[in-house]
Parts: C-alpha cells; structure tokens; sequence
C-alpha cells in the first residue's frame, strides 16, 4: 500500500475509522473481483480517495456497504466494505497509473528488471492492467485515455527539464490525471454542479502528490543519480513547500464550493491529514507519536550552536572543553565525533517487493504494525489499524478551515 494520506488511526474517531477502512478494503476487493486476485497488489491509500469522495456526494441508500468475508489485513475479522461505483472507479484508476509506474521502473532499469526476462513479464503486466482499467472505466463512462495520455507526456517533460524550468510545468500531466478521476466522482454521483471545482481540487492533490514524492526521494535520487524534478529544475526546498501549502490551501477552498451529503471523512483526509502528509515529507511532524525530538537540524539539540554544547563562551577556548581535541593530542582523545546518519537502503526491484508485500499482508504488518518498511520504496510506514493513543492531534471536527 503507498500513497500521501495516512492517517493513524488515533486520529480518526471510531466511526470515521470504520468508514475508512470500509473504503480502503472495498478498493481491495473491488481489484479483486473485477480483475483477479494479483491485481490487490496495486490498493493504495490515496486511490481510496476517489470512493470516498463518491459517496460523500451520493445520497445514502440501501446496499452500500456489505459485510466481507476474514481477511489477513483485518487480523482475520470479517468487516463492512464500500461497494459500488466509486469503489470500482478507484480500483480502475489505479490499475493505469500502478501499469505507469511499472514501466517507468522497466525504463529506469530498477533491481531485477534491469533482466530482459523480467522486464517483458513487467511490459505484459503493465499492459493487461491498463486494458482491464480502460474496461472498467469504459463500464463507469471514464475514458481512462486521459490517464495514459499523462503518464506518456510525462516522460517528455522530464527529458526537457531543467534548470530554470517551472516545477509545475513538470507536476502538470499528474494534475491533469488526478483533476478527470476526481472530477468524474461527481458525475458518478449524479451531482455536474460539483465537477468543476472537484476538478480543481482533483488538480492540486496530483500536484501535492508529485512534490511530496520529489522531497521525499530526494537525497536517495542524488545517492543513486536518479532523475528527480526539485534537482533537475533547482527547485529548493523553502519553495517546494510554499507550493505545497498553497495547493494544500486550494483543495480547502475547492472543497468548499462543492455539495456533500456527509462530507466529514472526506474532510479529515483532504484538509487535516493533507496537512500531516506536508509536515511528514518536510521534516516537520505534528504528530507527538511521531517523536519527540524535532528532525530540523537533524535532530541535534545544539543545532543551534553549529553542534557544540559549549558555546561561544566556553572557558576553555574552542569546542572543546578539554583541549586539544586530536586523537592522541594534549588533552586527551576529546570527543567522540558525531554519528553519521544511517545509509539509505536502496529501492526494493518489483518482483522483490511483491515478495515483500506479501509476507506482509500474511503477517498482518500492514495492518497492525507501528512502523514497517515500504515493500518497493523501503520507506518507513505506519500500519493503518495501528493502535496509538499518545497523540494529541486534531482530530475530525466541524471546523471552518
């Protein structure tokens, strides 16, 4: 499971975690029945987005939601799921953008796919996935062509980049993906009013999407001379997050502009845990679980002082209140340096990480687990079932922001 929105479920009350699970496991089981059991393989929080905002237009009626047979995610509990429309828009949505990602890891030639013989299997799959998507979309009334065009201009863009080159001329063909799937929700809910400004929110959360993944890949890119678009435009990081703010400030705004039956669980996603999602890429927590050490200045307590707990006044001249400082010098071998930050490990190749996936859904990390490693990205997550009552965050409220 990958995706920018994940919330803990500390932060969700009782009743919103149910109906967000109920979301995440009827994307699941919507992959399943409309285009086979491998294809759960590509659920991800923020596709889950596009069921929610479904049924937060749609009025309530009998047969939407039904009760899900034990699952290894769920610690083998049986659990009311989203069905319907929006569910399978998700799940088509994201089959053509998981087939967009698997090429793109075929092109860069990453881990086991840099083997001829694996990455035909990869192509095939990649293909059969956009196929089985542009079905379902067809079936939905979304030409998922909008999606595939994107995904093809985005290569380009990228080839042109450069210094100089405005970061949204490269995160644009992801807003033009994420504005049709969050538009066509309102259409699916019979609500054309709302297509507009869902478009525009739709918009800004693939540009929101694009810059956290970019910040967030940024030093392993460097390490491995990887193409990312901060580095190869010279975007730093005081402006990334100026964008990122302000596109986390228009999804509130277009929101607002739209009408919804019950909106509370798309609100605590797109306006608070957007937020948190921000703050987690950049460095900046806001949750208290999260740590208690802020991470600016790498998490020095002297970051202050240019990292030496003596000051400019300390009397024994220097940094070092012993003298000397050289290992064998006068004064004793003075202190120890400080440790180095640990090594990235280096992005997991497909066929590795499907492996990875699937220890953990069999050992329910991914859902009950406090922290696991990202099966293709080795990013540090956080199981979403996760129990975590340390935390004094926001939590869902009838807030004006």
């Amino acid at each position: 499971m990958f995706g920018m929105v994940r919330p803990c479920s500390h932060r969700l009350s009782e009743g919103l975690k149910t109906e967000w699970m109920a979301h995440l496991c009827g994307l699941c089981l919507a992959l399943r029945s409309d285009h086979g059991q491998f294809s759960r393989i590509v659920t991800n929080y923020d596709g889950l987005i596009v069921s929610v905002l479904t049924e937060a237009q749609s009025e309530r009626a009998t047969g939407w939601r039904r009760t899900a047979g034990p699952c290894p995610l769920r610690g083998m509990r049986t659990a009311p799921v989203a069905k319907g429309e929006g569910a399978r828009l998700a799940a088509a949505v994201s089959l053509v953008l998981a087939s967009a990602k698997v090429r793109d890891h075929v092109a860069d030639g990453d881990g086991v796919l840099k083997r001829r013989p694996m990455a035909v299997a990869a192509r095939r799959i990649a293909g059969g996935w956009d196929r089985a998507g542009a079905r379902t979309g067809a079936e939905l009334g979304f030409d998922t062509a909008v999606l595939v065009d994107a995904v093809d201009r985005q290569t380009g863009i990228e080839a042109l980049a450069g210094p100089g080159t405005s970061l949204l001329t490269v995160t644009e063909p992801t807003e033009t993906a994420t504005a049709a799937a969050f538009a066509h929700t309102a259409v699916l809910a019979g609500r054309p009013a709302n297509t507009a400004p869902l478009a525009e929110a739709g918009r800004l959360f693939g540009r929101l999407a694009h810059l956290l993944d970019a910040v967030e890949d940024r030093a392993a890119d460097a390490e491995s001379g990887s193409w990312n678009p901060l580095t190869a435009t010279g975007t730093s990081l005081a402006e990334a997050r100026r964008l990122a703010d302000d596109a986390r400030h228009g999804i509130r705004l277009a929101l607002r502009d739209a009408e919804f039956v019950d909106d509370k669980l798309a609100h605590v996603l797109l306006a608070h845990e957007l937020r948190t999602s921000v703050d987690r890429a950049f460095g900046t927590p806001s949750c208290s679980h999260q740590g208690e050490a802020s991470v600016q200045g790498g998490g020095n307590p002297y970051s202050g002082q240019g990292g030496n707990p003596y000051g400019s006044n300390n009397p024994y001249g220097g940094g070092n209140p012993y003298g000397g400082g050289a290992p064998g010098g006068p004064g004793g071998p003075g202190p120890d340096p400080l440790p180095q930050p640990p090594r990235r490990p280096e992005r997991r190749g497909f066929w590795a990480g499907c492996a990875v996936a699937i220890g953990l859904c069999c050992t329910c990390k991914l859902c009950c687990a406090k922290e696991y490693e990202g099966p293709w990205s080795r990013k540090k997550r956080e199981g979403c079932c996760r129990d975590c009552d340390s935390c004094d965050c926001c939590d869902c409220c009838d807030c004006s922001c």
